[in-house]
């Protein structure tokens, strides 16, 4: 076993007394807390969003905070404010909740846009900027967010540019009924998250990130990634193609994963099995291709399968 598999074999046996039955949505998390990438858990109420990302950022031992997001929520509420000391006789800089490790943002749709804006700067450059002032975040900094995509009234839905900040977008799914019976186990007394410690340390996290980008992609898998993102943007009925940004990520995403599978080299059904939750929150489907059933989710299975490898 090699020291992320540890390292990983750990968090997830953390994880799993919290959540049942969810071994590849757990593996996904630790792909993007190696690349530092920020993730958007979508699904239906009650499937356990929360409760997955607050016993992640409990197992890796770092600052967590969460931010309940609701239609009043002030950006200084997100980024921190600056408050006049009459005994100092200066401002101070109230540091806002962003400034931890893992910032769980809960029902994020439910922020305003101008909100929801004020973590664009956090989630791609890693600081924020207030009263004319950059400071920087600590590192490592993720962002897990949960939305409820079925749920419209009093919502505000993310626009592309911050959906594009999101380097996985993951869905739960209903649990088996014998997972489900076993949450009725766990769930008798006090809820399991209560009990859920730090296994690792945020120095392990550090050490071993460097170590995923020394994992090898051949130059005709680079042309794989290549050529799937950019058969989104002709496609002929995606009216928004995925970015450069989509590109690093799906590149960065299939080393973690392969370094997580305890190779040191990136096989072609890593990146095929990474594309959907890498892409389809990208992908903007042209009006009428929507009123056709057309989705980015067909979009992309269409793509992976008409998208030829050249060795």
């Amino acid at each position: 076993m090699t020291p992320i598999q540890a390292f990983a074999a750990k968090i997830t046996e953390n994880i799993e007394t919290v959540i049942i039955g969810k071994a590849p949505n757990i593996e996904l998390l630790l792909v993007a807390l190696l690349c530092e990438g920020h993730v958007l858990l979508e699904d239906v109420p009650g499937v356990g969003k929360t409760m997955m990302a607050r016993a992640l950022a409990v197992s890796i031992g770092g600052e967590f905070k969460r931010l309940q997001c609701t239609p009043d929520l002030l950006p200084n509420d997100v980024t921190g404010v600056s408050i006049y000391n009459q005994k100092e006789n200066l401002f101070e800089f109230r540091p806002g909740p962003v400034f931890v490790n893992v910032l769980l943002a809960d029902e994020i749709n439910r922020a305003t846009p101008r909100t929801q804006a004020a973590l664009l700067e956090a989630m791609q450059e890693q600081q924020v900027t207030v009263d004319g002032e950059t400071r920087g975040l600590p590192r490592p900094f993720l962002v897990l967010a949960t939305q409820n995509p079925i749920e419209y009234e009093g919502t505000f839905p993310l626009p592309e540019a911050q959906l594009d900040r999101f380097l996985l977008r993951i869905s739960m799914g209903y649990p088996l009924p014998a997972d489900e019976k076993q949450l009725l186990t766990l769930l008798r007394r006090e809820h399991p998250i209560e009990a859920v410690r730090p296994v690792v340390a945020i120095s392990e996290l550090k050490s071993l990130q460097p170590s995923v980008w020394n994992v090898h992609v051949d130059d005709t898998l680079m042309d794989y990634v290549v050529g799937l993102v950019s058969a989104t943007r002709v496609h002929a009925e995606v009216q928004v193609g995925a970015s450069p940004r989509a590109t690093l990520a799906l590149f960065k995403t299939a080393q973690a994963l392969a370094s997580l599978r305890g190779r040191d080299h990136v096989l072609p059904d890593d990146i095929k099995y990474l594309a959907p939750f890498v892409l389809e929150h990208r992908l903007v489907c042209k009006p009428d291709s929507e009123l056709r059933g057309r989705t980015p989710t067909t979009v992309v299975a269409e793509i992976l399968d008409r998208t030829q490898l050249r060795i």
